[in-house]
């Protein structure tokens, strides 16, 4: 649902922008929200891999005691959690870049109203922004990735004391899924959001905005399909029909 609302917030006005040849028009208050919107998702997205990766822990390292740990109560209250921290994270820093004096020419050298971008068109200092936004980068993605890095450590090691090879490889594919997913998704967002903006170049934005934005949701279903044995068993016979 999250990656549905996020392809949907900014793939409409993409296309029209392309329709347009580059001279679509766009409100302020439609920028905003879009900012709004892309970040909301993009760092619930960010919170619930780190959630994701402690069901993984959980499910390598306590297997016997994962359904009594791994309630439906507390699924529900750590993807609850990861939008009600997004929406914190969002809202303060929205209200900030849309309160920036703009001044000159407002075309935005992007595809989509991206934070980094606006924020060079503003004409006003905007150390505090960037602060800001460094800050709830950090917030929605560092620490996330910090807690993924824990969570993974200890699978590791679970996984090196195990004397089956069978459960070794059994392991390793439970979270082979997720960990592809985590370095695209985590690979690009620290290049877009976490490097300093006098390093930031449009056409580098623009380049890993659309693996991250559009790329990234269409590989994720396959991804995480790619060992589900019953879509490898459909996909089978869809291929042996075909040919």
């Amino acid at each position: 649902m999250l990656e549905i609302g996020y392809s949907t917030n900014l793939a409409p006005l993409t296309l029209a922008g392309i329709l347009s040849m580059g001279r679509m028009l766009i409100s302020r208050p439609g920028c905003g929200a879009q900012m709004f919107f892309s970040i909301l998702l993009g760092g619930s997205d960010c919170v619930l891999l780190a959630v994701m990766a402690y069901d993984r822990y959980v499910e390598v390292c306590h297997p016997l005691h994962y359904n009594l740990i791994m309630s439906w109560q507390l699924c529900g209250q750590m993807t609850s959690g990861s939008l009600g921290l997004g929406f914190l994270l969002v809202l303060p820093l929205t209200i900030l870049i849309c309160h920036l004096s703009f001044c000159g020419h407002n075309e935005i050298c992007h595809f989509f109203c991206d934070t980094p971008a606006v924020m060079r068109l503003a004409c006003a200092d905007t150390h505090r922004h960037e602060a800001a936004l460094y800050a709830i980068s950090v917030a929605a993605v560092a620490i996330p990735l910090l807690l993924i890095c824990l969570s993974y450590g200890c699978i590791v090691a679970t996984i090196v004391r195990m004397d089956s090879a069978q459960g070794k490889r059994r392991a390793f594919s439970t979270c082979s899924s997720h960990l592809m997913v985590v370095l695209l998704q985590y690979g690009c967002c620290t290049l877009i959001y976490l490097c300093p903006n006098s390093s930031y170049s449009p056409e580098e934005g623009q380049a890993v905005s659309v693996v991250y934005n559009f790329f990234s949701p269409v590989l994720n279903p396959v991804v995480y399909s790619i060992r589900n044995q019953e879509v490898t068993n459909a996909v089978r016979r869809l291929w042996q029909e075909c040919t």
